[in-house]
């Protein structure tokens, strides 16, 4: 899953990297420790047709446009490749309403020792990552609310020791053919499990479960890295913080 995630480059070099237009973001400031309901960057099509991309603010946490009180629907951070298709909340939205929500990497936790141990995951070549998504448009009684959700798949040899999914992650050829404005049956194909060699992972502090905890001590490493599956047998335990600094979607 992708529960939690860091978004630190700068919106220029995002729109210089990804091409897009990024005249509908205001400020953003770098953060370490993205939640669930936070607002964040993704890229999609553009309205009209010349097919450029955009850099957009969007709620995390897809609300579908049919939704009449989105307290009665669960939080739909993320969504399994798998049921796209034929769950009602998705289909649609694979039509017309696909994007990339952008990251340098996210956290996963495992149970080490009865502590829950945070991990942070990056490309090894440090790119931003664009993470499959959807978004739609509810119209509430306040106004419209624009939301996405972070597709996942099952997770690559590397990561499968930390959880059994991981969200997408498209490589160039990938974000081409899921962001194309036409849907064609090459769409689905990029949203398989992510080169294990293009990743590394390191422990982090505990401090990152704590959703408030949002600064750059979030994302410095607290182990060597590990870059392949054989890794975690040789990794030594990691404990750096007191029992109460639990928070929220630790595994």
């Amino acid at each position: 899953m992708c529960g939690r995630f860091s978004l630190q480059t700068p919106v220029p070099e995002l729109a210089d990297l990804f091409e897009a237009d990024a005249s509908r973001l205001a400020a953003w400031s770098a953060r370490y420790n993205v939640a669930p309901t936070d607002e964040v960057i993704a890229l999609r099509r553009r309205d009209g047709t010349d097919g450029g991309r955009e850099l957009a603010p969007l709620r995390w946490g897809l609300i579908p446009n049919w939704a009449e009180d989105p307290a009665d629907l669960p939080l739909m951070i993320n969504a399994r490749s798998e049921s796209l298709e034929t769950r009602r909340a998705f289909r649609d939205l694979v039509l017309d309403r696909r994007c990339a929500v952008l990251a340098d990497g996210f956290y996963e936790w495992r149970t080490e020792g009865g502590l829950k141990q945070p991990y942070f995951v990056h490309r090894r070549d440090r790119v931003p990552m664009a993470l499959a998504g959807l978004w739609d448009i509810w119209r509430g009684p306040d106004g419209p609310v624009a939301s996405c959700t972070i597709v996942t798949t099952d997770a690559n040899d590397l990561l499968r020791p930390l959880h059994d999914r991981m969200p997408v992650i498209l490589a160039e050829t990938g974000a081409q053919l899921w962001l194309d404005l036409d849907i064609s049956e090459r769409t689905m194909e990029p949203l398989g499990p992510f080169d294990p060699e293009a990743l590394e992972v390191f422990a982090v502090s505990r401090r990152v479960n704590r959703v408030a905890t949002d600064d750059p001590g979030c994302t410095e490493p607290v182990s060597a890295p590990i870059r392949r599956s054989a890794g975690w047998r040789e990794r030594p335990p990691v404990g750096d913080a007191p029992l109460d600094q639990l928070g929220l979607f630790p595994r």
